[in-house]
């Protein structure tokens, strides 16, 4: 039985196709039409999902959207009215937008399902899922437990904000939620916005820039904006927040409350906003792990799955995983909105055709490896036709040269496989560099990323080094857990360096591996092992350096969807200073090309 299943109108679209409850192809909306975060109808990651998998629309089975919008409909509503006559401009704004298009979804995805070729008959059979239950599905069923709490966290779906479900073979059930506007997302997002960047984009940057600052607001959060209660739930304080019925995430007291620090976008970084950074990841953590503390102890299972954004925040991963609140944890790597078209297929498969499940493999999701990918011949092409020098390797001649650049402190371009389902780069569509160099992290944020100085990366290892250099014993394949470096690898600062603050701590080497050791000891983890080709490729690095840890970051620039097509990547290695790149088997170096090919790339996407 296929199933497709979509998510999209909010942000992060996507399709994804299922057979049997296998994984057939998944795809985000955004690394076709090379738009951040596309909300559109996905019409080009279905007929992806059907060209990849030779498939044509009328071999699908079912069909399913990722949440119901009567539902989310409901809530905007009955919001207004509870709030009403405050936010009368942004129901203005809102309504129409709703009752023109939002509103009726079916017949808005009907008539785009149509378009592409679907009967009549599979677009009445459309099936709608709830938004929280397509996180824990897409969790809980590519996991490899029998039981487990599935726990999911966002900004909101259709009312909840938080649910907790016990998974069981091919059931979900949910037994506790919180409901909008109490929501640890949109808390978040309040201070991702308050600090300058870009709500549902800009998170991780925060979670990057609270290791500069200090815990001076953590008190001020909990006595003003959250009450949290010993299991973990809470409540927020809507006198400090827009969101429920406003066009911003904040307003003049939240701003009052931290000093009037409200930052445009692009300003200076001020400790203030390092401090707040730094506060609120604190009190996410706590919350998190109350709950976490709680569910372990009422429900006795052993085993966590997690979903949704805030599933996204490694750094609170990281010290669920420390804390062993359970003996296994299994996160989505999709875990946003992109993941809600996985965990609708599913839901639908093993919940409304109430299929059996079939543990077969302890990762469904083959590494994230699910999306678009592209043969030596078709890449072949693409280099002929726009005249490139290239040369074409073998495995172990490309991993021997390409290591050897990498030694150099050459900066790679590596596509290879199928293209990641996710936000995250794991070793299919990433840029790769040497961790042992102290201006590789300035170098890639500055001069190939454009983006600011301040933002780590993250390691690519494999797995049997993992203890060497972490204290992290469980393999990272998906980058979801942050780990603090070993002792013995750490690189003690001075009494004159432990004086620096913020920024001024950017440069300081830690350790050996100084490009990837954030100013915490901390680095976000990927592991891999001997069924992932860039395995073969860091074993060689390590025959010639000693260490098998490069820097892996997406292939993209600021602002940029991950690199998708043969196409893709050519233009962020002419845009940018990446040195070398590898398309499947063919290298290119940059100085072997044509002066012409080389262009200015960083005005071609928006700041994220």
């Amino acid at each position: 039985m296929r199933v497709l299943g979509i998510s999209a109108f909010y942000h992060d679209s996507a399709a994804s196709l299922i057979e049997d409850g296998e994984i057939l192809f998944a795809v985000q909306e955004e690394r076709l039409t090379r738009i951040k975060h596309d909300s559109s109808f996905p019409k080009e990651s279905i007929n992806a999902c059907l060209k990849f998998s030779n498939l044509s629309a009328s071999d699908i089975d079912a069909i399913v959207f990722y949440e119901k919008p009567f539902l989310k409909f409901e809530r905007l509503l009955e919001t207004y009215l509870a709030f009403a006559p405050k936010g009368f401009t942004s129901f203005v704004k809102a309504i129409p937008l709703w009752l023109t298009e939002k509103l009726f979804q079916k017949k808005l995805l009907s008539a785009e399902l149509e378009i592409l070729g679907f009967t009549k008959k599979q677009i009445n059979s459309i099936l709608f899922s709830e938004h929280h239950l397509s996180h824990a599905a897409s969790a809980f069923f590519c996991s490899p437990f029998d039981e487990a709490i599935v726990l999911t966290l966002d900004g909101v779906g259709e009312w909840e904000t938080t649910a907790v479900f016990i998974g069981n073979k091919n059931q979900l059930t949910k037994v506790k939620e919180i409901r909008f506007p109490h929501s640890l997302g949109l808390l978040y997002s309040a201070f991702t916005y308050h600090c300058g960047f870009k709500v549902n984009s800009g998170e991780y940057k925060l979670m990057g820039l609270a290791p500069y600052g200090e815990l001076r607001f953590v008190e001020h959060i909990k006595n003003n904006l959250i009450d949290i209660k010993e299991d973990g739930s809470f409540k927020l304080n809507s006198n400090y927040f827009d969101y429920s019925v406003g066009l911003k995430m904040t307003n003049s007291h939240f701003n009052s409350l931290f000093d009037n620090s409200f930052r445009q976008p692009e300003e200076p970084l001020l400790q203030i906003h390092m401090d707040l950074a730094c506060s609120i990841q604190k009190v996410l953590e706590e919350v998190v792990l109350k709950i976490c503390t709680s569910l372990r102890k009422e429900y006795k299972i052993q085993n966590l799955c997690l979903a949704g954004g805030v599933a996204l925040n490694c750094a609170v991963n990281g010290k669920i995983s420390r804390q062993k609140i359970f003996n296994n944890i299994w996160i989505q790597p999709a875990a946003g909105d992109a993941g809600g078209s996985l965990g609708a297929a599913l839901a639908a498969y093993y919940i409304h055709f109430n299929k059996t499940r079939k543990i077969n493999s302890p990762d469904l999701t083959k590494n994230s490896s699910l999306g678009p990918h592209y043969s030596n011949e078709q890449i072949e092409k693409v280099l002929i036709k726009n005249s490139l020098v290239y040369q074409k390797l073998n495995q172990v001649e490309l991993d021997h040269f390409v290591a050897s650049q990498l030694k150099l402190q050459k900066t790679l371009g590596w596509f290879e496989g199928k293209a990641e389902f996710g936000p995250r780069a794991l070793g299919h569509r990433s840029i790769l560099a040497d961790s042992g160099s102290a201006e590789m992290q300035k170098n890639l944020n500055l001069k190939i990323k454009f983006r600011e100085s301040f933002r780590p990366f993250a390691p690519i290892l494999i797995e049997e080094d993992l203890t060497l250099w972490f204290e992290h014993e469980e393999p990272s394949s998906y980058m979801l857990f942050l780990a603090e470096l070993k002792q013995e690898k750490k690189i003690q600062l001075s009494s004159e360096q432990k004086k620096l603050f913020g920024i001024e701590q950017l440069n300081i080497p830690r350790s050996a591996i100084p490009s990837l050791t954030h100013v915490d000891y901390t680095a976000r983890l990927q592991t891999v092992n001997s069924s992932s080709r860039i395995y073969s490729l860091l074993k060689e690095f390590k025959k010639l350096t000693g260490y098998s840890v490069l820097v892996n970051t997406s292939f993209n620039i600021r602002g940029e969807p991950i690199v998708c097509s043969p196409e893709d990547a050519l233009q962020c290695f002419f845009g940018t200073e990446i040195d070398l790149l590898v398309l499947e088997n063919f290298v290119l170096l940059k100085s072997d090309q044509p002066v012409n090919t080389v262009y200015d790339y960083k005005k071609k996407f928006e700041l994220d």
